[in-house]
């Protein structure tokens, strides 16, 4: 069986059929710090047109416009309401674990991450940090510990990412069009 990207199709070598992938039908709840850029409407099409393009709806937190009349924290109440109605709706969850004010990835969006994979959604997520940890973070050795500039120890598991996260997911990848290919395998798969 070959899977034609982003066409959604599978051609069976052995018994000469193509036959459509249902993949539209599979909704992508896009997490990230994206919704904070100052472009964040226009980047959030952007990513359901590259979702569209193989195969899939993108969800987007910015999809659903909050009530003029919320501020605060009924504003935030509403936010996180509506963004976990998204994941429920969706059937994986793409996250941008890039570094944010920082060099940890943005703390909503490793919620996201945490609760998606708690209701045993596919989960793949990309950062462009692919080191290991412990080349990303400054410190340094002190015995046997590397510690960082506050006295914490830095893991050293050869992982990119914090264990927590790097041993949950389904895809770490470089990009988000990555974790777009690694889906569009995962279901032609299924």
């Amino acid at each position: 069986m070959v899977f034609i990207p982003k066409r959604g199709l599978c051609y069976d070598g052995d018994k000469f059929k193509i036959k459509a992938q249902l993949l539209m039908t599979k909704q992508i709840y896009l997490a990230g710090f994206d919704v904070f850029r100052q472009d964040a409407i226009a980047h959030g099409q952007h990513l359901q047109q590259l979702c569209a393009e193989y195969g899939f709806k993108g969800l987007y937190p910015l999809d659903n416009a909050a009530p003029s009349n919320l501020r605060g924290e009924l504003l935030a109440e509403w936010i996180y309401q509506a963004n976990i109605a998204l994941i429920e709706q969706a059937d994986a969850v793409i996250a941008n674990l890039n570094p944010f004010r920082g060099h940890e990835p943005d703390s909503g969006t490793v919620f996201e991450v945490g609760y998606a994979i708690a209701r045993r959604k596919v989960v793949a997520v990309y950062t462009e940090q692919q080191e290991q940890l412990i080349r990303q973070i400054p410190n340094q050795e002190q015995g046997m510990f590397a510690l960082d500039e506050q006295g914490f120890v830095v893991e050293d598991f050869g992982l990119n990412l914090n264990l927590m996260l790097a041993c949950s997911v389904q895809a770490n990848c470089a990009c988000f069009e990555e974790c777009l290919r690694f889906l569009q395998q995962h279901y032609a798969k299924a």
